[in-house]
């Protein structure tokens, strides 16, 4: 347990139960002697309550992302070593050089595995925080575009991981329009359309301000901070630049 004590103490909970268990118990299988391949996978998993409300631990959060991360990899067929330098760099930004290692190691054996979509989605989706599920959706984005290319199999697979998640279509489309721009994206990010009234606009400002602010996921740890941050800043952008155009005061 010592070699990967430091991983497993993020805090994994429900990630040791399920379809997530088994593949942990595959991978640590590899990459550490003395460790059977699918030992997490006979633990039920449990969701973290604080109070009355369901918290996602940080290991918990960290397995879904590295896991979902080697779907989207895989994507179109084939994973490039510039890819996987390009996650690596973005894991280095987001967590740290020390915990990003760890991430990396257990990323370059999930490529090498079977990863059943539905069901490690599914697992997440029972367990996971809403709050969280969005923040992982905004991950999974820019791995896509780690690369500066738009890569469409990505995009549709992050879709389809979005629908298993349960996150509303709406909301799909505004986390999607933060790295994706075109002419309307600023009022997608706030769930609206053009036509709207500056009225509506202001409030649907302050509806996204309180969904997206880095305090609804303060409870994953510093380590992921950064990043929603980062999406508050661009519901921020998002709205001042509607304010410009529109003249709003």
């Amino acid at each position: 347990m010592g070699k990967y004590g430091k991983w497993v103490g993020l805090g994994l909970g429900w990630a040791f139960g399920g379809p997530i268990g088994g593949l942990l118990g595959m991978v640590f299988g590899s990459m550490y002697d003395g460790m059977q391949g699918g030992t997490f996978q006979h633990r039920e998993g449990q969701p973290y309550i604080d109070g009355d409300v369901k918290r996602t631990r940080p290991g918990d959060f960290a397995a879904s992302l590295i896991i979902l991360s080697a779907a989207i990899m895989k994507a179109d067929g084939k994973v490039k070593k510039s890819e996987l330098d390009f996650v690596k760099q973005f894991f280095n930004q987001q967590f740290g050089n020390e915990l990003a290692k760890d991430n990396i190691l257990m990323l370059r054996e999930l490529l090498k595995q079977e990863i059943d979509l539905r069901a490690v989605s599914s697992q997440i989706k029972q367990y996971m925080d809403y709050s969280s599920k969005l923040q992982l959706l905004h991950y999974l984005f820019g791995i896509s575009l780690a690369d500066g290319h738009i890569h469409i199999k990505e995009v549709e697979m992050i879709e389809l991981i979005s629908g298993y998640l349960g996150i509303s279509n709406p909301d799909f489309t505004s986390v999607k329009a933060m790295f994706y721009k075109d002419i309307n994206s600023a009022y997608a990010i706030l769930e609206i359309s053009a036509d709207v009234s500056d009225v509506e606009v202001k409030k649907a400002y302050r509806k996204m301000a309180v969904k997206y602010h880095p305090d609804k996921v303060s409870h994953l740890g510093k380590e992921f901070q950064k990043a929603a941050k980062e999406k508050f800043q661009k519901v921020n952008a998002a709205y001042n630049q509607i304010k410009k155009e529109r003249g709003i005061r």
